[in-house]
C-alpha cells in the first residue's frame, strides 16, 4: 500500500494536530482527508501555507491554555453538590461517575466540560465530601470539591424509637386495649335465633 505525505489543516485524533506533516495511506488521503478539507497535499506551494497554519495553531493553543487556566481558578473555588438516591441504611444506589459530574457542572454552574477531563480513580460509591482531579489541559490541573448527599434523608433515630415502644392497632374504631377491658359477655351480645318464615 502506497503512502503519501499530507499537511493536516485540523487536528485529527490518533493522527496529529493542525499543521503536522504526516504519512498516510494514499486511499485515506484521496478518499477522506482531502475531500473533507482536513488535509492538503505536501507540495512546494503548500509548504508556504504551513507557516500560516502553524501560527494559527499557536494562537489557538494559547487561547485554549488561557481559557483553561481561568476555568481552573473558578473550579477550585466551587463546591458541587450531588444528590443521590440511597436506601434506608444510607447506602447509595449506583455510583457517581465523571459523566455525572460533567452533567451536574453544566446544570448547576453552566460549565461545559468533557468528561474525559474529569479523572476519578474509581466511581464514587459513598456519601460525603470528595476531591476530584480535573485535568483541563496538558499543563493545567486543579481539584474540584464534590459533596455527595442523599436525596432521601435518613429518618431521625429519636423519632423512630417512640413509635416502636407502644404499637396500637385499631379495629372498627375501638382500640384493642379497650376491647380487652370489656367483659366477654358484654362485648358480644347474644344473637336472637331466627324464626322460619311461614
Amino acid at each position: 500500500m502506497s503512502k503519501v505525505e499530507v499537511i493536516l489543516t485540523q487536528p485529527i485524533i490518533g493522527l496529529g494536530a493542525e499543521s503536522d506533516q504526516v504519512k498516510v495511506a494514499s486511499g485515506y488521503a484521496r478518499n477522506f482527508l482531502l475531500p473533507h478539507g482536513l488535509a492538503i497535499p505536501l507540495t512546494q506551494g503548500n509548504k508556504r501555507r504551513l507557516e500560516a497554519l502553524r501560527k494559527r495553531r499557536a494562537e489557538r493553543e494559547a487561547h485554549e491554555f488561557n481559557a483553561m487556566t481561568e476555568l481552573a481558578k473558578s473550579l477550585a473555588k466551587m463546591t458541587l453538590i450531588i444528590a443521590v438516591k440511597t436506601g434506608d441504611d444510607g447506602k447509595m444506589f449506583g455510583s457517581v461517575t465523571n459523566g455525572t459530574i460533567a452533567d451536574e457542572l453544566k446544570k448547576q454552574f453552566d460549565v461545559v466540560l468533557e468528561k474525559r477531563k474529569i479523572h476519578i480513580e474509581k466511581p464514587i460509591k459513598g456519601l460525603g465530601e470528595h476531591e476530584i482531579d480535573m485535568r483541563l489541559h496538558a499543563e493545567v490541573h486543579t481539584k474540584l470539591k464534590v459533596i455527595v448527599n442523599s436525596s432521601n434523608p435518613l429518618p431521625a433515630p429519636e423519632a423512630a424509637a417512640p413509635a416502636a415502644a407502644a404499637p396500637v392497632t385499631e379495629k372498627r374504631g375501638k382500640s384493642r386495649q379497650t376491647e380487652a377491658a370489656v367483659p366477654a359477655a358484654e362485648a358480644k351480645p347474644e344473637r336472637k335465633s331466627r324464626t322460619a318464615k311461614a
